[in-house]
C-alpha cells in the first residue's frame, strides 16, 4: 500500500489528539519512560507525531520502520527457515522498553494482492512469540487498527480509504472511562457457565457461556497486564465472552461480514451440537463456500461471541464488531456480523435488537 495524500490540516489536528489520548490514557506514558514506536509507510504520520508527544512530556520514544516494498521483496527472496522469525534484538528490544506503540500494515492482515496468503502467514508466523514476549516484559502496548486499512481493503468496503481512517482515527477519541463501564456492566450480566440466546431475524442460536471474558476499552492498567491482556486494540469497545463450542446449536444469520478475501454480503450458518451442517447465501454463495471448505470439518466451530460497545464506530469501516450494539460470531475463518440481532443470557437481555440493553 501507497502512503496515503498528503495530509490536510484536519487530519493532523485528528492525529495528534490521537497520538496525545494514546500516550495519556491508553498506555500511562510518563516522564522518563522508554517507548517503542514501531510502523510501516501508511502510519507514518501519526507515529511521527507521537514520537513528538511523547517527548513532550520527557518519555523516550525510538521509531521503528518497516518499509512495504522492502518488505515484499524480502519475503519473497528469504530463505524458508529463516522466514517469520525475530532477531535476537527485538526480544531485548521489548525487554527493555515500558510501553509498545504499534501501526501495522494491510500486509499482515492479508488485504493485499502483493503476497500470497501462505507468503503473509510464513512471513507473520512470529506473531505469537511477540505477544509471549510483550507479556513477559509486561509492557503497556497499544495496536492502531487503521493500519490495516489499505486501497484493497478500501475497495471491498466501497469506502475511500481517506474516509475509512479518518472514521478509524476520530472512533479512537472515544471516552475510555465509559467503555470501561459499559464493559464491566455488561461482563455482571454474562453468567460464567449458563446459557445464551443469539436471534438473528427469524434464525435462533443456543450456547452455553464459557469461563473467559474480556473487554476492550482502550486502557491498559494492571489488571490487564496481570491477565496477560497488555496490548489494547485501537479504536476500542468490544467484550469479548468465550463460548463452550460443543454446545452451540441452531441458525445464525450475517450482515454484510468482512474477510480478509472479501465481504460476505449475507450469509446463515446452522450448527449441531458444535459442529456447522449447513450454509448458505444470496449473493456471496462462492466465498462463503471457499472459506468454509478450506477449513477442516472439524475446526467449524465457534468460540467466542463479542458484542460491541463503541458508539463513534459505524459499519462498513473495517470494524464492525466494534459498533454498539454490534454481535460478533467467532471461531471460523472469519467473524461473522449480527446486526440488529438480541443476546439473552440466562434470559437476562443484554442486547435488543443491536441495541444494549440497560
Amino acid at each position: 500500500m501507497k502512503s496515503r495524500p498528503s495530509k490536510t490540516t484536519t487530519l493532523g489536528d485528528l492525529e495528534a489528539k490521537v497520538a496525545k489520548k494514546i500516550i495519556s490514557e491508553s498506555l500511562h506514558l510518563k516522564n522518563d519512560e522508554s517507548v517503542t514506536v514501531e510502523t510501516w509507510n501508511n502510519g507514518f504520520d501519526l507515529a511521527r507525531r507521537f514520537v513528538i508527544e511523547a517527548r513532550k512530556i520527557g518519555a523516550h520514544p525510538i521509531l521503528l520502520f518497516e518499509d512495504e516494498d522492502a518488505y515484499v521483496e524480502s519475503v519473497k527472496n528469504t530463505p524458508r527457515d529463516s522466514a517469520g522469525k525475530m532477531g535476537r534484538h527485538e526480544y531485548e528490544l521489548l525487554a527493555a522498553t515500558d510501553a509498545y506503540f504499534f501501526i501495522p500494515n494491510e500486509l499482515l492482515e492479508g488485504y493485499t494482492k502483493r503476497l500470497t496468503p501462505a507468503e503473509v502467514d510464513q512471513s507473520t508466523s512470529y506473531g505469537s512469540s511477540w505477544y509471549e514476549a510483550a507479556e513477559k516484559a509486561k509492557l503497556r502496548g497499544a495496536r492502531m487498527s487503521f493500519g490495516f486499512a489499505g486501497k484493497e481493503l478500501a475497495k471491498m468496503l466501497g469506502k475511500r480509504l481517506d474516509d475509512v481512517v479518518t472514521h478509524q482515527l476520530k472512533a479512537t477519541l472515544v471516552d475510555f472511562g465509559s467503555l470501561k463501564k459499559t464493559g464491566e456492566e455488561l461482563k455482571s450480566r454474562l453468567p460464567r457457565n449458563g446459557t445464551g440466546v443469539l436471534i438473528s431475524g427469524n434464525s435462533q442460536l443456543e450456547f452455553e457461556f464459557d469461563d473467559g471474558v474480556r473487554v476492550e476499552d482502550g486502557i491498559v492498567d494492571e489488571d490487564d497486564i496481570s491477565q496477560g491482556h497488555n496490548v489494547a486494540y485501537l479504536p476500542p469497545g468490544m467484550l469479548v465472552k468465550n463460548l463452550k463450542a460443543d454446545s452451540v446449536s441452531g441458525k445464525v444469520k450475517f450482515a454484510p461480514s468482512l474477510t480478509w478475501r472479501g465481504v460476505v454480503n449475507d450469509a446463515v450458518l446452522e450448527f449441531e451440537k458444535g459442529q456447522l451442517v449447513k450454509w448458505s447465501s444470496k449473493s456471496s454463495k462462492g466465498l462463503l463456500d471457499s472459506m468454509i471448505n478450506d477449513q477442516p470439518e472439524g475446526k467449524r466451530k465457534i468460540s467466542e461471541i463479542t458484542i460491541g460497545l463503541n458508539p463513534l464506530v459505524r459499519y462498513g469501516y473495517g470494524q464492525d464488531r466494534f459498533v454498539s450494539g454490534s454481535l460478533g460470531i467467532s471461531g471460523l475463518e472469519f467473524t461473522g456480523i449480527v446486526r440488529n440481532g438480541t443476546l439473552r443470557a440466562d434470559q437476562v437481555l443484554v442486547v435488543d435488537k443491536g441495541r444494549l440493553a440497560h
